[in-house]
């Protein structure tokens, strides 16, 4: 047969080799015969050191790996949900803050009224001359340490004060109205009002001076029963917001049991997880904060409109103002807003790590 029958068809010849070319001296071909050559790790044994070697510097690396994606996905309905409750908790306890804080400034304006003025009463007597008793008083008044003003109060505005009780002004011009002299302390050097008092009464009938001191003992019982009660309040929303959070964290641990587990097993230490829902409630706590404040700041800073709005007219506002003076919170009330917002974030962060703790402690 010839040499062409020998060829199967379609088959190609390979290429005849360049003379003098050995394929063995190929590094790469030269012990697979033209496939590269694979080289296996080497297979350490249970009883080999460099086993145990090796599993630690695994878990180093998984201790020093960085999670590009949050353990716990802050988008989910779970999040959105404790961020609206934890935003309302706040907008409560802004509210109530506030509100004692308010009350607090116009009572201490209150007691600086109260306390820088005193009244002194003289009763008309029988067949006395009231307006010569009245000036014999003042001249006494204007003569004693610590008191920068005497004001006498003519018939007719003695007669106006007691107009709301009494009726009308000109029927009380024929009754023996008692009179009344305001009476203004120095702050910076007051007098000794009780003496004082005595003195009067002494000298002259029918005189008597009233330093308001009953007056100042009730707002100061009022406040502090708002106070109490504001504070009752923050104790409940603080209350609140910490079984939220705890609830929060026992769902958040459930739901990523699986990534939990993966961290452990590649390394990752309690302290590590814990610090990751520890940022995610921390934030969580932030941005409600503040959403809950800026509602808050805007129900303070509309209080006004609000008054006008429900029908209660220049009078309400001026009832208003006298209880909570100016309606509206001045800078240091801001800045309590602010550390209410801080004071429930640092709380979301707090709880949360707390449980986590104690659910890791619990499975180990």
């Amino acid at each position: 047969m010839s040499g062409s029958s020998s060829h199967f068809p379609g088959r190609t010849e390979p290429a005849m080799p360049l003379p003098g070319y050995d394929p063995y001296d190929d590094p790469v071909t030269a012990r697979t015969g033209g496939y590269p050559a694979y080289t296996a790790e080497p297979t350490l044994t249970a009883d080999d050191p460099q086993r145990e070697a090796k599993q630690v510097k695994d878990r180093d690396r998984g201790r020093k790996m960085k999670v590009t994606a949050p353990v716990v996905p802050p988008g989910s309905v779970t999040g959105r949900s404790l961020t609206l409750v934890i935003a309302i908790m706040c907008f409560l306890a802004c509210l109530t803050a506030g509100a004692v804080w308010m009350i607090k400034e116009s009572s201490d304006a209150w007691l600086s009224d109260i306390s820088s003025e005193v009244t002194v009463q003289v009763i008309p007597q029988d067949g006395g001359d009231i307006e010569k008793a009245m000036a014999d008083v003042v001249t006494y008044l204007q003569r004693q340490r610590g008191i920068a003003e005497v004001r006498a109060m003519s018939l007719d505005q003695s007669a106006e004060l007691l107009q709301p009780w009494l009726g009308s002004a000109d029927a009380l011009k024929s009754l023996p109205v008692p009179r009344l002299i305001a009476v203004e302390v120095d702050r910076a050097n007051p007098p000794d009002l009780p003496q004082i008092g005595q003195d009067l009464e002494k000298t002259f009938k029918g005189a008597s001076l009233d330093d308001h001191r009953r007056w100042q003992q009730q707002i100061r019982a009022v406040t502090r029963s708002f106070a109490l009660g504001g504070l009752a309040i923050l104790a409940l929303v603080a209350a609140a917001t910490t079984a939220i959070i705890v609830s929060a964290t026992r769902s958040a641990m459930a739901s990523n049991r699986e990534i939990v587990e993966v961290l452990h097993f590649v390394g990752a230490t309690d302290k590590f997880i814990s610090r990751e829902f520890e940022k995610h409630f921390l934030r969580l706590g932030i941005k409600a904060g503040i959403v809950g404040a800026a509602f808050a700041m805007l129900v303070f800073m509309s209080m006004p409109a609000i008054m006008d709005l429900l029908g209660g007219g220049a009078v309400s506002a001026v009832e208003m103002q006298r209880l909570i003076g100016t309606g509206s919170l001045d800078a240091l009330g801001y800045v309590i807003l602010g550390f209410v917002v801080v004071t429930i974030a640092g709380l979301c962060m707090v709880t949360s790590r707390m449980g986590v703790y104690r659910i890791l402690h619990g499975k180990h």
